[in-house]
């Protein structure tokens, strides 16, 4: 079955690879996809969070089985669109469940076929987002351990060189 793994991914943390590298055990394909949300301004463009999370996942055993995918308007459409029975999300807390029960409602009223499942995080990825990293490395903040090593230094001198 193949499944996709959607965000917006900006930037991509170890806590979605950890999705990545457990989901892609589960299935024999995984398209991880970034979605572009209107309601999120994001710091990178689809483009650098493409090449920021091929980057990451090439040191994953299954990287052969994981595409990179840039996607736009309903996720549950797009998914269909590609041929994925499956959306894998991550959940790290309470508040997380709720939003993303509410989406996989919606998801599956819109199409049936395709199934929602939740990657709970693992207790060191719990509080850690996106938002969480870009917040640390702007008051400088060590982020090398939330980020994928392959993108780190990247990711910082990026967020510096934007916000300084």
């Amino acid at each position: 079955m193949k499944a996709c793994y959607p965000g917006t991914f900006d930037p991509i943390t170890t806590g979605h690879l950890d999705v990545i590298e457990r989901a892609s055990r589960m299935f024999d394909e995984l398209v991880v996809l970034i979605m572009q949300n209107p309601r999120k301004t994001c710091v990178f463009t689809a483009e650098e969070r493409k090449e920021m999370i091929e980057e990451s996942i090439a040191a994953l055993p299954n990287h052969d089985h994981i595409t990179v995918m840039i996607g736009s308007g309903l996720t549950v459409d797009y998914a269909g669109k590609i041929g994925c029975g499956a959306i894998v999300r991550g959940i790290r807390a309470v508040s997380d469940y709720e939003y993303e029960l509410q989406q996989a409602t919606a998801n599956l009223m819109l199409n049936d076929k395709i199934e929602t499942l939740f990657f709970i995080a693992r207790p060191d990825y719990s509080f850690l987002s996106s938002s969480v990293v870009k917040e640390i490395a702007l008051n400088d903040g060590d982020v090398t351990r939330l980020l994928p090593p392959e993108i780190a230094d990247r990711v910082i001198r990026q967020l510096k060189e934007k916000y300084r």
